[in-house]
């Protein structure tokens, strides 16, 4: 939408977009598919006897990559998926029937920003840095912006800024900050309907150890069916201040994966 636009409808808005930009070697989890964009047709391939030519695109990726979303399909324990449901019964014909990313409907809610290191006083978290219920609730109040029931509740760590880095933003041998069991339980107690924040994979990650426990994607998307949102780009939106906004996401409508890219915008009152 243009700026004219935006105004004509609902009067003069900012929009922060949160998303990561999608680019062949970004840096990725290695348990999902690479992001791959190639030109199978490029101008002059083809040309029509009136002289025009088209190009067109194909991309691979896994759905868990670049900027998305978990839907409750992706984490299991034990064999059991959100609310009980079978892990295995739930995927029919090689798609998460129930709980798969189509289930997630379109988010225009409110959205704030716990901006955690300019609460400490910091530039950034170092990696390994558990983000607690502490931090959350503290970080909370002194910003004003309560956590509210179906808020959706992006948590920045600064370590977005190493996205361009690659290997230091996945962090195998630095460990990588994030929210901690105990900091997802915190949220989940306050009936939040998604979460999301500016790291590769949201909790906590220790130096040596990546993605060896996920116990806030437990605690998050099987215990308490809150969507987690991954490899957001807070930079901007932390810079300018702002910790309230109403998010707007919609995931793709893919029948059956336990994620989608997406491209959050937050949006707020000029």
């Amino acid at each position: 939408m243009t700026d004219a636009l935006l105004e004509a409808v609902s009067g003069p808005l900012t929009v922060f977009d949160l998303a990561r930009q999608l680019r062949v070697g970004m840096p990725q989890s290695h348990n999902h598919p690479q992001f791959w964009h190639t030109l199978p047709r490029r101008h002059g391939d083809m040309v029509r006897p009136d002289g025009g030519s088209a190009a067109n695109d194909m991309i691979t990726m896994g759905t868990h990559v670049g900027t998305h979303i978990d839907a409750l399909a992706h984490v299991s324990q034990d064999g059991v998926l959100h609310g009980g449901a079978d892990a295995g019964d739930s995927c029919l014909g090689g798609k998460y029937v129930e709980h798969g990313v189509h289930t997630i409907e379109p988010m225009i809610r409110r959205g704030i920003l716990l901006d955690i290191p300019a609460f400490l006083g910091e530039d950034d978290l170092p990696g390994g840095f558990e983000i607690t219920p502490d931090h959350l609730a503290q970080c909370a109040e002194k910003q004003g912006t309560p956590v509210r029931e179906n808020d959706v509740v992006l948590v920045r760590s600064g370590w977005g800024k190493k996205f361009a880095e690659g290997a230091a933003y996945m962090g195998h041998s630095t460990g990588v900050p994030g929210v901690g069991e105990a900091g997802a339980q915190w949220l989940a107690s306050h009936n939040i309907h998604a979460t999301g924040a500016d790291t590769i994979a949201y909790e906590v990650q220790h130096p040596g150890a990546p993605h060896a426990t996920l116990p806030a994607h437990r605690v998050l998307l099987v215990e308490s069916g809150v969507y987690i949102i991954e490899a957001m780009d807070l930079e901007e939106i932390a810079a300018a201040g702002v910790h309230e906004f109403t998010l707007m996401l919609v995931p793709l409508n893919i029948y059956g994966a336990t994620g989608s890219p997406v491209r959050p915008l937050a949006v707020v009152s000029a």
